[in-house]
């Protein structure tokens, strides 16, 4: 790469995890960070000088960067502002010419580095072609799977109606033309779904949406069959990628109005039309809000692919607390059968991101993946954290469970029973309907910060339906938000505690926002969650004495409605183990 660098006369390259499309989860041929620098987290960026190379992460993948990378070759950093103005302040020198690829970083991201560069008089560079694709050998190449229709029975709305509703939203804000990037957003408003890239099933491509509802959409026409094309509306025309180009050209020429988003749209889009006169409305990806709140038909289906997936779940539970204390198994063949328990559930189509399986100090890898050399054998004297999905056609799943396996510590049910605690605050909340996922975070946390604990990540994501396991705008975390809870969305709820090199501790479950029954005399219309996702939680590492009777009646009465739920869906050993594992606790007996 330095070598590509000192032959176009560039002092350095910025290496993003990111794609075209600015997606988490990429196709194998985006992988450029992990070409270049061996870290296969969902969350970096590596910054290579002539002399010198950083990688950034952010809090969940520290430890799990320091074992992929080489640290003779890159400082690893945390992936924060204030890291990376000061890393480059203190390496970037003046004149240096540091180039990025414009389709793979975002406005506010390029915005970022352009204010750094022009303090240190640097030069920031767009190049036509990545550098890391002209020197990668053997490259894969870029994914071609079939399209296929999303079922009305599963989205509950037409294609046409979502463009209706998009096109009003367009011409309140006077926009022209919307320029939509994001595989997910396409997905929901096309009614289509692919498996151009893993655990989601997207099509990658381009459209260029107009206010009168019809659009452009650039497409590899290899990806569409002869049925699709059929039953496609008029309104859609499909276009060839490479014709991008001159059809923008087109439309900045004829002064339309662009929506982009700074967040989420290739920085090539935006500079293109700044420096052409094209003229811009900033703001969110409006099907990004639309898609978040689901509809009657979604939320029918995501309810019945929780209890399939609960049922799978479950299995997988009720299998590892026997096959644990015998330390036959490890954490991959773990993994493989929970896979094995989802595949046999109906309309199963693949995981929903790569099931994480972490024992005793690899639980505290936040997003850890097993691989023959860190293997753990799972034997009885500490904690096993499974976190998985499922991408159902009628749902989206994610779930964690922590398992106890033999006997618990005392501080590990400490520890445990502060998550809990923190889990079952958020799980019983309720709100004003203007409040947002920010002013929920402190009810996960504050258990755990009575003991000084914290952990670093968000408490909550929003999900969507056989579509992305992470959207937004929904959220619940520290970092404040503009976008309030609506009735429709769903959202993870998932507090954690990790203890670095002893063991990981994380209760998820899925929930629905919803309204509220009417509280007093109070007219203003309150929300609430329901909670989805159905499998037991493990009361081997529960202290009593630390959960009030409120807290105890939470846990009881989700445990009645796993098991009255999954029970007549499980084989009899199952069921058996089931009715054993949601036994009530009497609050009477704990004093």
């Amino acid at each position: 790469l330095r070598r590509a660098l000192k032959s176009k006369s560039l002092d350095g390259l910025i290496v993003p995890k990111a794609d075209e499309f600015q997606g988490e989860y990429i196709a194998k041929r985006s992988e450029r960070l992990l070409w270049l620098s061996g870290f296969s987290g969902s969350a970096g960026q590596a910054i290579v000088l002539a002399k010198t190379a950083a990688l950034f992460v952010d809090g969940r993948y520290t430890l799990q960067a320091n074992d992929e990378v080489d640290k003779s070759s890159y400082v690893i950093l945390p992936l924060a502002s204030k890291e990376l103005e000061n890393w480059l302040s203190h390496n970037l020198i003046e004149g240096n010419k540091i180039a990025f690829d414009p389709w793979i970083h975002s406005e506010r991201e390029i915005n970022f580095f352009t204010n750094i560069c022009a303090n240190k008089k640097v030069h920031l560079v767009g190049i036509e072609e990545n550098l890391i694709d002209s020197i990668w050998l053997n490259q894969p190449p870029k994914p071609i799977s079939l399209c296929r229709t999303h079922d009305l029975t599963y989205s509950g709305v037409t294609s046409i109606a979502k463009r209706k509703t998009l096109s009003k939203k367009l011409k309140k804000t006077n926009t022209d033309v919307l320029i939509i990037s994001s595989p997910d957003s396409i997905a929901w408003l096309l009614n289509i779904r692919g498996k151009d890239v893993p655990f989601n099933p997207f099509i990658l491509s381009y459209v260029f949406f107009f206010k009168n509802s019809s659009l452009d959409w650039f497409v590899d026409s290899r990806k569409l069959t002869k049925s699709l094309l059929e039953k496609l509306d008029p309104k859609i025309k499909i276009k060839t990628p490479e014709s991008m180009g001159s059809r923008l050209k087109s439309l900045v020429s004829n002064s339309k109005v662009f929506h982009v988003c700074s967040n989420t749209t290739p920085f090539y889009f935006i500079n293109y039309l700044k420096q052409n006169g094209g003229l811009i409305s900033r703001g969110l990806d409006p099907c990004q809000s639309l898609k978040a709140c689901k509809n009657i038909t979604e939320i029918s289906g995501t309810r019945n692919a929780h209890l399939r997936d609960g049922v799978a779940v479950t299995k997988f539970i009720c299998w590892l607390s026997k096959s644990g204390v015998t330390a036959e198994e490890t954490e991959i063949s773990a993994g493989v059968y929970l896979e094995r328990q989802r595949e046999k559930q109906e309309k199963f189509q693949e995981a929903s991101f790569p099931t994480i399986c972490g024992y005793g100090a690899n639980g505290a890898i936040v997003h850890y993946q097993a691989t023959p050399k860190t293997n753990k054998q799972i034997r009885p004297g500490s904690l096993c954290l499974i976190d998985s999905g499922g991408q159902y056609l009628d749902g989206t799943t994610d779930i964690t469970r922590t398992i106890a396996i033999g006997k618990p510590s005392k501080e590990m049910k400490l520890n445990f029973t502060l998550v809990l605690k923190g889990h079952i605050a958020i799980a019983t909340s309720r709100f004003p309907s203007d409040t947002t996922g920010s002013q929920l975070d402190i009810l996960a946390r504050q258990f755990l910060w009575k003991f000084g604990l914290d952990y670093h990540h968000g408490t909550g994501h929003g999900v969507g339906s056989y579509l992305s396991v992470h959207e937004g705008p929904q959220r619940i975390s520290k970092t404040p938000s503009d976008a309030p809870l609506q009735p429709g969305m769903i959202i993870s709820n998932e507090p954690g505690y990790y203890k670095a090199g002893k063991y990981g501790i994380r209760i998820e479950n899925l929930v629905l926002v919803t309204l509220c029954p009417a509280l007093g005399e109070n007219q203003k219309e309150f929300l609430e969650f329901e909670t989805l996702s159905l499998a037991p939680i493990d009361l081997n590492l529960v202290d009593l004495k630390l959960m009030s009777l409120q807290e105890i009646n939470w846990l009881n009465t989700y445990h009645k409605l796993v098991k009255e739920k999954l029970s007549p869906l499980l084989d009899a050993e199952t069921k058996a183990w089931l009715k054993i594992a949601t036994s009530p606790i009497r609050y009477n007996k704990l004093r």
